[in-house]
């Protein structure tokens, strides 16, 4: 058995992020060898132009922050204005707990159903099978690239519910769920970074369970690879799996639609 190994000599100002390395194994036989491709992609680079910002990613990330901070400011003031505190405080963490179980079940509809071409989540779903083949890339995207898709989303659902609304209880859920949901992928590339390269904050609230830590997450990125999908603080990951939510949810879909979910495949294939 011969095995040769071909790459391409390309200049460095040439080559690009994703380097291709193309293993070729012939078994030869007296009449026709059989030859099996196999390509090994490395993962991205921080130059690489899928891992950084573009206006259009800074200015919808600056729009949804915008559309956030109005529906706080809404609910700051209504308290000034009232003198109720708790009852926005209990909404805004109605709308933090909330965001939580959101979060857990976005991902793992990601995670296991759907492809690239799916309507509307395509590249979500693209982007979460290549954040399981190389989970910190997350960490080398720029801030706007990370959030650019969630903040188009927020801006699209606050920015109605500002104009339309100005009960400081509602906006004491809105703006908590909507800061949460807009960030969260933030929290999530926190959870895959290390301490000595996280801002200090980052990491106590990490620590004290107010945002999912590292040690909780890589569970998720370890065999079997159906659990712990909750990214924002993951309170509500013990609940999910400890009563196998997920698990009978696949099963319900596969009996009813057919439809297997990537998490029952190879977890190596991942």
């Amino acid at each position: 058995m011969a095995v040769p190994l071909q790459s391409n000599n390309i200049p460095t100002n040439h080559r690009p992020s994703l380097l291709r390395v193309t293993c070729l194994i012939t078994t030869t036989t007296k009449s026709h060898p059989n030859r099996v491709k196999l390509v090994v992609v490395n993962p991205p680079q921080s130059n690489d132009p899928t891992l950084q910002s573009t206006w259009t990613h800074r200015f919808w990330v600056a729009a949804g922050c915008t559309t956030v901070f109005a529906s706080f400011a809404k609910s700051i003031i209504g308290g000034f204005g009232s003198h109720l505190w708790l009852e926005p405080a209990l909404a805004g963490f109605a709308g933090y707990m909330l965001a939580d179980l959101g979060s857990g079940v976005y991902h793992w509809a990601m995670d296991n159903y759907g492809d690239e071409s799916t309507p509307l989540v395509g590249t979500h779903i693209e982007d979460s099978e290549d954040h399981h083949k190389w989970p910190c890339t997350i960490t080398r995207r720029q801030f706007a690239n990370n959030l650019h898709s969630l903040a188009r989303i927020t801006t699209l659902i606050v920015l109605p519910l500002d104009l339309a609304f100005n009960d400081h209880v509602v906006h004491g859920f809105i703006s908590m769920f909507a800061f949460c949901v807009l960030f969260c992928q933030q929290f999530h590339a926190w959870a895959h970074g290390t301490n000595s390269k996280l801002p200090p904050l980052v990491v106590v609230l990490q620590d004290t369970g107010l945002l999912v830590s590292r040690t909780h997450h890589m569970i998720h990125h370890r065999k079997p690879y159906n659990n712990n999908y909750c990214v924002v603080s993951g309170a509500w990951n013990k609940v999910l799996d400890g009563n196998k939510v997920f698990e009978a949810l696949e099963m319900v879909l596969y009996f009813k639609l057919r439809v297997r979910p990537r998490s029952w495949s190879d977890p190596d294939s991942k």
